[in-house]
């Protein structure tokens, strides 16, 4: 490692069975122009033989865990034995622009009260098509929140400034800010965990910032893919879950009235009429395990502290 006045980041990624593609990330990775980085790869207990990228890297951090914790979980593995100023999340099925670390080190080093920061991301392999540029709030009844500019070209018309999320893709996130609120909530295992972790850093005092000048490029849904069982679960479930845990009574008690009467039937509706009971199935489970598991309390600062 060459000896610089530039902070230490840790760069976490989190490998299931994913190998291929996580070799994509890591020779993505080794073009860096920052010169103080630390890369931690946590495998999650994949079925594959991760030891292989330790051969062909020997350069990073390989951490395996004996069971598959999740997203939140695998991440903080990482973060537990990271030891950079800065702690960075980087999907592995993400490939980076040499030069993306500076510009979210800068505003970081610039603004004390910025607490985590997030990258522009754009979809790989296509004409520079926008994914991310900052993000709204998430509606409290609803539980809906989109992202900026997704799906336009992008020609810089979105600069850089404060967003109500950060993208769990590329978030960046000071030592401080997680000493101070804790690791991520591991009971999500997939979704909206980022969500609820930049709720916690907004309830800290701290900002949350988009940064137009660095840039990562996203493999969309490399793991679970674009619609399945899987995901249909965890997005409903977690939807849920992240508005009991960070809304008021009353909001809660609106937002599950608007589920119950308005997106059950037109979810489950939408799923028979395409004659996917298998979708259908997985939305009613995450729907109802909210019901079987009242006891999340709210804003819980650790990530085991509740485990679903």
């Amino acid at each position: 490692m060459v000896l610089t006045s530039e902070p230490l980041v840790s760069i976490v990624t989190v490998n299931y069975n994913g190998v291929k593609v996580t070799s994509e990330f890591l020779d993505s990775i080794q073009h860096l122009t920052y010169p103080q980085v630390e890369v931690i790869v946590v495998d999650n207990a994949s079925a594959e033989n991760a030891d292989v990228l330790k051969e062909r890297y020997p350069w990073i951090i390989l951490i395996k865990s004996p069971v598959n914790t999740g997203f939140a979980g695998g991440n903080n593995l990482g973060f537990q034995v990271a030891k950079g100023k800065y702690l960075l999340m980087l999907n592995n099925d993400t490939e980076v622009a040499p030069d993306f670390l500076e510009p979210l080190v800068k505003k970081m080093e610039e603004e004390n009260t910025v607490g985590a920061v997030s990258s522009k991301v754009v979809f790989f392999n296509t004409d520079n098509i926008l994914q991310y540029a900052g993000a709204g709030r998430i509606h409290p009844i609803t539980g809906r929140g989109g992202f900026i500019g997704t799906n336009e070209k992008d020609v810089f018309q979105y600069p850089s400034a404060q967003t109500g999320h950060a993208h769990g893709a590329a978030m960046m996130v000071k030592r401080e800010v997680i000493e101070k609120i804790g690791l991520m909530a591991d009971l999500y295992f997939l979704y909206y965990e980022e969500l609820d972790f930049c709720e916690r850093i907004k309830n800290a005092g701290y900002s949350i910032w988009y940064i137009a000048e660095s840039v990562v490029y996203h493999k969309e849904s490399m793991t679970v893919g674009r619609e399945n069982p899987l995901k249909t679960y965890y997005m409903t479930r977690n939807r849920i879950l992240f508005l009991r845990r960070n809304k008021k009574p009353l909001m809660v008690m609106l937002f599950m009235l608007y589920f119950t009467f308005i997106a059950v039937p037109k979810n489950s509706l939408g799923y028979l009429v395409r004659g996917k009971l298998n979708l259908l199935v997985a939305f009613l489970k995450g729907y109802a395990w909210n019901f079987f598991n009242f006891n999340i309390k709210q804003n819980p600062q650790l990530s085991r502290e509740h485990s679903a």
